[in-house]
């Protein structure tokens, strides 16, 4: 059984930094793209950073220049480097992984709070 757990949420003052990361383990045969997603009250889950096998990535318009995404294939795992921190980056993070060869799923961590105050 596929999961991936997130860690490294907190609470940050505005200007900080953060790093959250993501490792994925179970039955896993490959791991295609991976993500963070965010999610506040009453808004909808919103692409902060994804990156691909090969590492190409793509930001959020809302993070461009502030934030990384880095992966490591051989340890399924996967990072996210905050800064310039914003209360407006508060949500929760959520890791996302398409996983499989030829039949591909999608998997979803639990998630990590990360809160920023002014």
């Amino acid at each position: 059984q596929v999961q991936l757990v997130e860690s490294g949420g907190g609470l940050v003052q505005a200007g900080g930094s953060l790093r959250l990361s993501c490792a994925a383990s179970g039955g896993i045969s490959v791991i295609n793209d991976m993500a963070w997603y965010r999610q506040t009250p009453g808004k909808q889950r919103e692409l902060v950073a994804r990156i691909t096998r090969t590492g190409s990535t793509n930001f959020g318009d809302s993070v461009q220049g502030r934030f990384g995404i880095s992966r490591d294939n051989a340890m399924n795992n996967m990072s996210l480097q905050m800064n310039s921190l914003t209360p407006e980056d508060t949500g929760r993070y959520y890791c996302f992984a398409n996983i499989g060869i030829f039949r591909k799923f999608d998997y979803w961590g639990q998630g990590t709070q990360v809160t920023v105050s002014s």
